[in-house]
């Protein structure tokens, strides 16, 4: 295989697939008046850019296997946070704009209009999911260097999956409970162990896949791809995600004693009589 070509084939696919992803998922907002259709388009964006990222990598060499896994581990991952998230983005209640979208765009859809709803949302994100899934679409198209360090990847989404998947689980039965049947926050299972189990699990998975992927093709690929676990887990933790989740639940009664006693991030096992 001529490794160059196909890295530079691979990669403007995948831009093109992202594209395509983000230019659909705008149409779809336009429809709902709901730019929060972007959460579904984000999983099953990393889905078809994986998908098509394999199909290069086949056409140019079926003799590596490792593009089919990998393949596998965003599928599931994306499809499952595909449909974890459509009720809230394509429920019934389209017109009613997450809060976090309202705030970036300074209004509903229909009041910015679609123009304002691509620049400061749809875009940004297509140009980001472009960049994370650089592990996934280069390591497609590049054989594998280190068999263990697939492996251990495997080993690493596989935690990061469970963490996500148990956690949203526990706090969907959480929040099908009465109000007044509830504490007002919730500290038990993974959210004793971390105040973010979900998003802690998601970047754990990308450290995963760039292990498979990305070290998993040689330390160059590795080495020029780890940004892009590196800069998911930033914005995760500190931007999109985490700390912006915070700023409404630290509102909350017991929080300040809840956030005093378990990690915002990274999980700890619960201390004693905590």
């Amino acid at each position: 295989m001529d490794t160059f070509p196909s890295i530079l084939v691979v990669l403007l696919a995948a831009l093109a697939t992202v594209t395509v992803s983000m230019g659909a998922a705008a149409l779809r907002a336009r429809q709902l008046d709901k730019v929060a259709v972007v959460d579904v388009a984000w999983g099953l964006g990393f889905v078809a850019v994986a998908l098509v990222a394999a199909l290069v990598g086949f056409a140019a060499d079926d003799a590596d296997g490792r593009r089919w896994v990998v393949l596998v581990l965003v599928a599931v991952w994306g499809g499952r946070l595909g449909w974890h998230v459509r009720s809230r983005a394509l429920g019934e209640h389209a017109g009613q704009e997450d809060p976090r979208y309202a705030e970036m765009l300074g209004g509903s859809l229909s009041e910015v209009g679609l123009g304002t709803a691509v620049r400061r949302v749809f875009a940004v994100q297509g140009v980001v999911q472009w960049f994370v899934a650089l592990p996934v679409a280069v390591g497609a198209v590049v054989g594998t260097a280190y068999v263990p360090t697939v492996v251990l990847g495997v080993l690493v989404w596989a935690v990061g999956f469970s963490f996500e998947t148990i956690g949203d689980r526990q706090l969907a039965a959480y929040k099908a409970r009465p109000k007044d049947e509830r504490l007002p926050v919730m500290d038990t299972g993974l959210w004793a162990w971390t105040r973010h189990p979900n998003y802690f699990g998601d970047a754990c998975m990308w450290w995963g896949l760039w292990l498979a992927a990305g070290l998993g093709s040689g330390w160059v690929v590795g080495l020029a791809t780890i940004a892009c676990p590196a800069a998911m887990t930033f914005f995760i933790r500190n931007v999109t995600g985490a700390k912006l989740l915070e700023k409404t639940m630290s509102q909350r009664p017991g929080w300040d004693e809840y956030a005093a006693r378990v990690p915002l991030f990274f999980p700890r096992p619960p201390t004693l009589g905590g």
